[in-house]
């Protein structure tokens, strides 16, 4: 019998899920302590006048012959970000600010520039209207001169007025992608079904527009690179493990490919894991998708999953597995850095098994793509690798 027929083949994933909806229930209470200040439900006028108190103080600076000021917390200082284990990295609720003033040479264009683009958010939500940061900027390239100066701009308004990106009627274009047994309504009412393209379904522009999910799924596999998602899909990993949901960033996840990982969470509670790369970028990704950024740290609520598992690749599997040493990459100076730098996040601490893993690797002075797998067999990560980890409980 295929070992993927096996009856007992998802017995260490129902026992996992069975382990996370205790622990969901164990926390109801202080989850919903921090759910009420996220503002989910804030409404359209709320946001209005949110802006509107920002404009009556500038016009009361004016009038008093005062230079107007804008005061931003400093969202990307970690020494701002605290960790919450239920929630993952936010911002802290008291931390330190800057000012962008109107009155100095090196501030004044980025306060005109944050108006301009507040004005154009009051006409979004006054018509109900969306838009992307990309149409922005390209409404008035001269005037903007980069999109990254719009992306940070966009972020700083979001965190001062304390509301999500998406209240403000601001959409991010989308990369990644998602396949298997997944349907839902998108926003403009037609059915979609992840399971139906040999390449999967770009993740939707605007992920909280979409309703009536619906899935079979046992569990949701994030994987890091779009490469490795495309070769699940050709051979057919979905219909043999079956059945489940795959999700790819294409590296370092964009806003909605996060929103939607953590949309699949609420609205079904299977477990999530992750396929990274064996090197510290690849952990870098992964925390994002279970614990956050510090540049996202404001809208954590919406963007994270603590309940995230690590699958693979882990470094202890390139020794278990015999991974030839001549397919094994040596640990670069930058490598090391990074490394160092995830070992000292709070989060950390409370991962003593992520912790014994990260440590491995720096001994070692060696990292591994996903690719090494094929080093063994060029089916080893669909037909051996996942099956097994899946079957027998080989996630930390």
């Amino acid at each position: 019998m295929d070992l993927l027929l096996s009856p007992d083949f998802f017995q260490y994933v129902e026992r996992h899920r069975a382990s996370l909806l205790k622990k969901l229930q164990e926390n109801v209470e202080q989850s919903s302590s921090w759910q009420g200040e996220t503002q989910e439900n804030i409404t359209s006028s709320q946001v209005l006048a949110a802006i509107e108190r920002i404009i009556q103080g500038i016009t009361e600076s004016l009038s008093k012959n005062e230079a107007p000021v804008l005061t931003l917390d400093n969202r990307t200082n970690w020494a701002n970000i605290e960790f919450n284990h239920l929630v993952g990295l936010q911002i802290a609720k008291h931390c330190t600010t800057r000012k962008v003033r109107s009155n100095c040479a090196k501030s004044a264009q980025k306060f005109a520039l944050m108006l301009k683009v507040l004005s154009v958010i009051y006409k979004l939500v006054q018509t109900d209207t969306y838009t992307t940061k990309r149409d922005i900027y390209y409404n008035d390239v001269q005037l903007y001169g980069s999109q990254t100066v719009v992306d940070n701009i966009v972020s700083d308004l979001s965190c001062m007025l304390k509301i999500p990106r998406i209240n403000l009627h601001i959409l991010s274009t989308s990369k990644g992608c998602v396949a298997g047994d997944l349907w839902f309504t998108a926003e403009d009412g037609s059915k979609v079904y992840c399971g139906g393209s040999s390449s999967g379904v770009l993740v939707p522009i605007n992920v909280e527009g979409i309703r009536h999910l619906s899935t079979q799924a046992k569990f949701i596999l994030i994987i890091e690179k779009d490469a490795t998602f495309q070769r699940l899909l050709d051979d057919n990993f979905c219909a043999r493990s079956g059945p489940c949901i795959l999700i790819t960033g294409k590296g370092v996840p964009d806003l909605n490919t996060r929103l939607l990982t953590r949309k699949l969470w609420d609205s079904f509670h299977i477990p999530i894991f992750t396929l990274v790369d064996a090197d510290p970028y690849g952990i870098e990704i992964m925390c994002i998708y279970k614990y956050g950024s510090i540049s996202m740290s404001y809208e954590a609520h919406h963007l994270t999953v603590p309940a995230i598992a690590w699958l693979g690749l882990l470094p202890s599997d390139l020794e278990r597995l015999f991974i030839p040493k001549d397919v094994l990459i040596p640990l670069s100076p930058l490598d090391r850095r990074k490394l160092l730098s995830i070992q000292k996040r709070p989060y950390i601490a409370c991962q003593p098994l992520w912790k014994r893993e990260i440590e491995k690797m720096a001994a070692s002075e060696r990292k591994a793509e996903i690719q090494a797998l094929t080093s063994l067999s060029p089916d080893f990560l669909s037909r051996v690798y996942l099956p097994n980890k899946l079957r027998y409980g080989g996630w930390i």
